[in-house]
């Protein structure tokens, strides 16, 4: 298959998709490969009646993660910090009082750099699970759209509603809260704001220039096009309006495009972060679903029971956002359905994606 071919059919099944389902406001697909000579970027549907365009910035929601998870390994190789460390070496008392109590023992001290960044500290996630006769914390933000929520507070939170699921490193369960403890762990060590160091580590390095920590920080350049509306709870939702969002932090509120996303994870699978042996002991895995593993800050998918030819690493976010590589065909694919009912969808949308660029291999 030629290779517009092979491009025409993924604009075709996109477009398609987009239209015949209206909860799905707007969608974002970039493929790219130095080996084939592809460079797709596209883009459908709308935000606020603009037609979307490639170069739009979208929230990546858990694709922050990776950032985060990737100060945290240039930190190491800066020495000043080691994976295996326990992370009351850099928090006050006042964040590991009480954060893991399991079963009548406390576990706070006992969580370690390495727990946080693979999900397996046992620490509630305080944005996906529901309290006891309480409310969802999605819906507490929607509610109150222009409260600001500091790190500090979702930790409490978490402490005052939530219960850990296990002793740490004693089993899975992904967690946000693990993610913005990192966040502190990292303004505790470099005696900065988060948000200064994710410009000043990555995006500055990089020139990711519309990328930027919504809520925190300002990108370097401002596109004239708004965020791109996200679908949530039966609506449209605009992020960029709700104050409240500052709550997920270093878990997932950066503000990309897909452009910008290439190139960092073009950097990343280059070693120009990180030393290939730093990313390797990132890729210690664990199931995370069938299918799906977890590293220190990455995933990665098997598309079982295909061949591995298939296989790729990355991220997802919450909101059908995934930045991937493919490292069989040398294939990224970066984008985003911007709705939280199709995050499992979109990974089948990756495989027959990459299924239809491998013909072009033929």
């Amino acid at each position: 298959m030629k290779r517009e071919q092979a491009k025409l059919m993924i604009e075709n099944k996109m477009r398609k998709t987009v239209s015949a389902n209206q909860k799905l406001l707007n969608a974002y697909l970039l493929i790219h490969s130095d080996t084939l000579n592809i460079h797709w970027n596209m883009a459908f549907g709308e935000t606020d009646k603009m037609p979307a365009i490639p170069h739009q910035p979208y929230h990546t929601a858990s694709i922050g993660k990776t950032f985060t998870a990737i100060i945290i390994a240039m930190l190491a190789e800066e020495g000043k910090l080691n994976f295996s460390d326990p992370i009351s070496n850099y928090l006050n008392e006042d964040i590991i009082k009480d954060l893991h109590i399991h079963k009548g023992k406390d576990y706070s001290h006992e969580i370690r750099i390495e727990h946080l960044l693979s999900n397996t500290s046992g620490l509630p996630d305080y944005y996906e699970l529901k309290p006891k006769g309480g409310k969802h914390f999605l819906k507490i933000l929607l509610e109150d759209a222009s409260r600001v929520w500091t790190p500090q507070e979702t930790i409490e939170w978490s402490k005052q509603y939530l219960r850990p699921r296990f002793p740490p490193g004693k089993g899975y369960h992904y967690t946000n809260t693990g993610f913005n403890l990192l966040g502190l762990i990292i303004e505790n060590i470099t005696s900065k704001p988060y948000q200064e160091v994710l410009h000043e580590y990555i995006f500055k390095r990089l020139n990711m220039n519309e990328s930027y920590l919504s809520q925190f920080s300002e990108p370097a350049e401002k596109s004239s096009h708004p965020v791109a509306n996200v679908y949530s709870l039966d609506r449209p939702i605009r992020v960029e309006d709700h104050r409240s969002f500052s709550s997920v932090y270093a878990a997932g509120q950066t503000v990309s495009t897909s452009e910008d996303l290439l190139v960092f994870m073009k950097a990343l699978a280059g070693n120009q972060l990180i030393s290939q042996k730093s990313f390797s002991a990132m890729q210690n895995w664990t199931k995370m679903w069938m299918g799906v593993d977890y590293g220190y800050g990455l995933m990665r998918i098997r598309m079982v029971p295909f061949t591995e030819k298939y296989n790729v690493w990355g991220h997802l976010g919450s909101i059908a956002s995934f930045m991937l590589y493919n490292p069989s065909m040398d294939v990224y694919i970066i984008g985003n359905f911007n709705n939280t009912a199709y995050l499992r969808k979109s990974i089948g949308f990756v495989y027959n994606t990459l299924k239809t660029v491998s013909k072009t291999m033929a």
